[in-house]
């Protein structure tokens, strides 16, 4: 009898984990793809919906256009996970696996900041993206704020690009307006000073604050002030904020999770439950919440599920390591390639923008998109 391995979340790590399952064991293995949605789509490509670089539709990819060999993708919402037995309830029916995969990523909470669904916007999901690509042609000017409003949360670097590529539609537009970036961080980018020094020199040359070390944690829509943690307030007349980030409800209710995430060993990804592994966003091992690092812990994950099933040596651990392109505006991407886990510390080496690096992130997202989906796919901008 096929061994049956459910992957709950279609994201970097349930894509790449199925990928390598197939490719290795073809029709030998059950493997059964959970996912709410009907469509991947990268996170860099949110910025491009949101400042008209790319239409919505073209940043879709459809699950229904994964046809590989034992895999079987099933659009469903997950009502309930029992981590003990290996069952999966969902609105589709019930799930028993041999071997469980959890990569069901982050939620974004725009509620849990007070006053940011009235009075701000989000730029972390799907729909807020595409919100935001009506909500900006009205703007009129006045001071604009990129703000973290939790932490830990998806892609570190994304709020600084948000403020870079706002800065860009805005003189585009002709439009007159301070911007600021509200982040956790004493650096834009912590492990890579390198990174950070570019980041804060660009920031400067165009005139965009930096304010460190501080989250948003209220909005007063009467008032159009943000609020943040040490009491001070910040007049806004645009507000894109980086909502609070949480492992999904049912995750926490199946008892898997401690202190918000689930914990991994971090050198295989399985958690303390036998033959539950838990890749991406959703775990606390450590590494930033972005794809590429979902996309490195499934193929540890992938090796060790293929050595319990088909026997050989254990894979090598978990490193930990990644690299993020990073979007400064006027068409220029640079790459941080950092380290999270291989050493006493976290470390980063930083590229400097290039047309070469312009290049390298567009055959990032179509060699995903030909590996994952079958087809050819390039970013518009």
């Amino acid at each position: 009898m096929r061994k049956r391995v459910v992957v709950l979340g279609a994201g970097f790590g349930g894509l790449e984990l199925t990928s390598i399952l197939s490719e290795t064991m073809g029709d030998a293995i059950d493997l059964v793809l959970i996912d709410r949605a009907d469509a991947f789509v990268f996170g860099f490509s949110k910025l491009d919906v949101m400042f008209g670089h790319e239409m919505p539709a073209n940043s879709r990819h459809p699950y229904r256009e994964i046809v590989k060999p034992g895999v079987r993708f099933v659009q469903a919402s997950v009502r309930a996970i029992d981590p003990v037995d290996r069952r999966v309830e969902t609105d589709e029916g019930s799930f028993d696996a041999d071997i469980l995969v959890v990569a069901l990523g982050a939620d974004v909470d725009p509620s849990a900041t007070p006053g940011l669904v009235e009075g701000g916007n989000e730029f972390y999901s799907v729909r807020g993206a595409e919100t935001l690509r009506d909500v900006l042609p009205d703007f009129k000017g006045g001071p604009a704020i990129v703000g973290v409003c939790g932490a830990p949360f998806k892609c570190p670097p994304a709020p600084s690009e948000a403020a870079l590529l706002l800065h860009d539609y805005l003189v585009a537009r002709g439009v007159a307006s301070e911007i600021s970036v509200v982040m956790p961080f004493g650096t834009p980018i912590p492990p890579s000073p390198d990174t950070s020094a570019a980041i804060l020199a660009a920031f400067a040359e165009r005139g965009i604050t930096y304010v460190k070390d501080r989250l948003v944690t209220a909005l007063d829509p009467a008032r159009k002030v943000a609020v943040l943690n040490d009491g001070s307030e910040m007049p806004y007349a645009l507000f894109l904020g980086v909502p609070v980030h949480r492992a999904p409800a049912v995750v926490v209710e199946s008892g898997m999770a401690v202190n918000g995430w689930v914990p991994v060993d971090k050198q295989t990804l399985a958690t303390k439950f036998p033959g539950v592994y838990a890749v991406g966003d959703v775990n606390s091992v450590g590494t930033p919440k972005a794809g590429v690092f979902a996309e490195g812990a499934a193929r540890v994950a992938a090796a060790g599920i293929l050595a319990q099933l088909q026997g050989g040596d254990s894979p090598a651990p978990y490193a930990g390591a990644g690299s993020c392109y990073v979007e400064f505006g006027n068409h220029q991407v640079g790459r941080v390639d950092v380290n999270f886990l291989g050493g006493p510390k976290p470390t980063g080496t930083f590229s400097p923008p290039s047309d070469a690096l312009v290049a390298e992130k567009k055959h990032f997202g179509s060699s995903r998109a030909l590996r994952w989906f079958g087809r050819e796919w390039t970013a518009k901008r």
